[in-house]
């Protein structure tokens, strides 16, 4: 009954918004250029289901050995900041001047870096965009300790590693998965955008790129329906991820 409650609002909501969609191209005969109706986007997934599943795929992985390198790099830099204040004070303001750099500026800086089949440009844009959140929210979870068990801690004269594996960081996790939760969306978006820039032709963004360019629209469109359905796996993902780390949090919410 809860799940009902938590998925049938949003299902509904959904699927009027494309009902809507498809009676204004209808009726209001909009141009497939300005906007094509849901059928044709949906004619065109199902005839190139296999190509958006391929580039899926390229788009996929990119975004994924992006995620994992940024999630591990800002949960390691985050360590170290909640440790050694100076470079909190440093390093925040630099990840932030990161977070800042867009897309469509950094994604030709790269491609121009490495060769025209190197994948690692894409993966690169994808880490960089992702350590920000997972950095600022690794941090605020390892600065706020519950002030019992640090005193518990150095009772036991604790080394800083100990006291960061034992309490630190699992006391973090909530904060963590935040990050990751924000990350694994922005993971697929960065990876997608950096492909619409050269560089090998496989991915999802070329193929928009290029069926736009062919005025084909229609199928355009289906590859932005395979992004975001690829954006919206990696969340759930993520979400699942979560559950299986913090049971414990899972049972408390319920």
């Amino acid at each position: 009954m809860k799940f009902l409650r938590g998925v049938l609002p949003p299902l509904v909501v959904g699927v009027a918004a494309i009902a809507a969609w498809q009676l204004t191209v209808t009726l209001g005969r909009i141009a497939p250029f300005i906007l094509p109706a849901p059928s044709a986007i949906w004619a065109e997934l199902v005839e190139q289901k296999q190509n958006v599943w391929e580039a899926a795929l390229a788009s996929g992985e990119n975004a994924l050995i992006g995620l994992v390198a940024g999630a591990i790099l800002g949960v390691l830099a985050a360590m170290a900041a909640s440790r050694f204040r100076p470079l909190a004070e440093v390093s925040i303001p630099f990840a932030a001047f990161v977070s800042a750099l867009p897309i469509i500026a950094l994604a030709p800086i790269l491609n121009n870096m490495f060769e025209a089949t190197s994948s690692i440009p894409r993966r690169l844009v994808a880490a960089i965009i992702v350590f920000f959140p997972v950095f600022l929210n690794t941090l605020r979870g390892l600065r706020e300790v519950d002030p019992i068990h640090q005193e518990l801690m150095h009772t036991y004269a604790a080394s800083g590693w100990t006291f960061a594996r034992k309490v630190r960081l699992p006391g973090a996790l909530p904060y963590v998965f935040t990050g990751l939760r924000q990350a694994s969306s922005l993971a697929v978006i960065a990876a997608v955008v950096a492909e619409y820039f050269g560089g090998l032709q496989n991915g999802l963004g070329s193929r928009i790129t290029s069926a736009a360019s062919f005025t084909a629209y229609p199928r355009a469109w289906a590859f932005v329906v395979g992004a975001c359905l690829l954006g919206l796996a990696f969340y759930l993902t993520t979400l699942l991820l979560e559950r299986l780390a913090m049971p414990w949090r899972t049972r408390l919410i319920a």
